[in-house]
């Protein structure tokens, strides 16, 4: 596997982000999936996917606390490539007993209730919508926050067991942005109001000039090196 992915990163030097996304889609049919939350990074890959046609699955994470803005990039995505996005929800029962046994805002309480919010909302649905695929598709970049910096492109995930694909984790914000704006590509509005990595609406808040990229998620809680458990990096 490692040489696979040795590879991949080789491969990935010297091509673009659709040639190397049609290449992992031949060498691995129906098995490469690309999770989105409709940031401006996975509106890029998504933009890639559809307009080329790469037999690509493109799935989303319902957590059922989104804002309305992403719920409407979520639509005008749909109307603008006519194609699927498969959402995958948390289990009923699962949140019943969570919201039930600790009410709605338990994530504020302590860091294991967030994360156990983050396990039911996130995690577990995203392990249904990996279950039986090769590749992982995902829209982080290297400046995003510290913990991402010495990841490459394609990666090995332990956890899942499965090759990540990281396209842009080379590309600056204002890469994206650009090329947002020159394809005209639908985005959530919120990146306007000072927005950067939008999660669920109760978890994110806007950031003001000078803090870290990652300042507003989970902004209540003292640590430099905040993730969901989706996205772990083991070296």
């Amino acid at each position: 596997m490692q040489q696979t992915i040795l590879a991949y990163n080789t491969f990935a030097q010297d091509n673009t982000i659709e040639t190397i996304l049609i290449r992992i889609a031949s060498d691995y049919p129906n098995q490469v999936v690309f999770t989105t939350s409709f940031g401006l990074e996975d509106q890029v890959i998504t933009h890639i996917i559809f307009s080329n046609n790469i037999p690509i699955d493109v799935v989303t994470l319902e957590t059922g606390r989104l804002f309305k803005e992403t719920y409407k990039t979520y639509n005008k995505t749909l109307e603008k490539y006519n194609k699927t996005i498969q959402a995958y929800y948390p289990n009923t029962q699962e949140v019943e007993q969570m919201v039930s046994q600790k009410g709605p805002y338990s994530f504020y309480t302590s860091v294991e209730n967030r994360k156990e919010c983050c396990t039911i909302r996130k995690v577990k649905p995203l392990n249904r919508a990996l279950e039986g695929k090769q590749i992982w598709i995902t829209g982080i970049r290297a400046e995003q926050s510290p913990n991402r910096q010495d990841l490459h492109m394609f990666e090995f995930d332990d956890e899942r067991q499965l090759i990540k694909c990281n396209p842009l984790i080379n590309w600056t914000f204002t890469q994206v942005q650009e090329y947002i704006k020159k394809n005209q590509i639908p985005y959530n509005s919120l990146h306007d109001k000072g927005f950067v990595s939008i999660g669920c609406e109760p978890c994110t808040r806007a950031i003001q000039p000078g803090e870290d990229f990652r300042a507003g998620r989970w902004w209540w809680e003292d640590n430099s090196k905040k993730e969901c458990g989706l996205h772990t990096h083991k070296k």
